[in-house]
């Protein structure tokens, strides 16, 4: 299964390291992939202080942290995906949160599932019929059954 993990994801994991989301991002389940964007890691970087402040753990141990999450996600830059892809991703998200278009965009060009804990942004792409879009609560369901 492909994962395309969004930003609230890799937030959830990284403020409680020892809860599900954590744990399906360590896991060494081989029949999964994550993918994710290269604005994934600026919108880390920008927070690095906020994620230091909730942690309660130092710089060193936050970038650690940080690698340890991240280890299992294979990155790629969101220019380098087809127009198509940024075009319907745009279409589905302009009136939800266009932050978010760089994944859907994968999401669509993976033909991927997009894993969020953004409720505004699963509910509007349900509502938009989108069958790619997957909570937590699916995704336990999914991989546990």
């Amino acid at each position: 299964m492909k994962l395309v993990v969004d930003t609230n994801i890799v937030f959830s994991a990284l403020l409680n390291s020892s809860g599900n989301i954590a744990k399906i991002l360590l896991s060494t389940n081989e029949s999964i992939e994550f993918f994710s964007c290269d604005f994934l890691k600026d919108e880390l970087n920008s927070h690095h202080k906020k994620i230091q402040k909730y942690t309660k753990l130092s710089m060193h141990e936050v970038n650690e942290l940080i690698d340890l999450v991240c280890s299992n996600i294979i990155f790629i830059d969101e220019r380098l995906l087809p127009t198509s892809s940024i075009k319907s991703a745009y279409d589905l998200v302009q009136d939800i949160d266009e932050k978010d278009l760089p994944f859907v965009a994968m999401s669509i060009h993976f033909k991927a599932f997009l894993w969020t804990g953004d409720k505004q942004l699963y509910i509007g792409l349900v509502k938009k019929n989108y069958k790619k879009v997957i909570n937590t609560t699916s995704l336990l369901k999914k991989l546990y059954r």
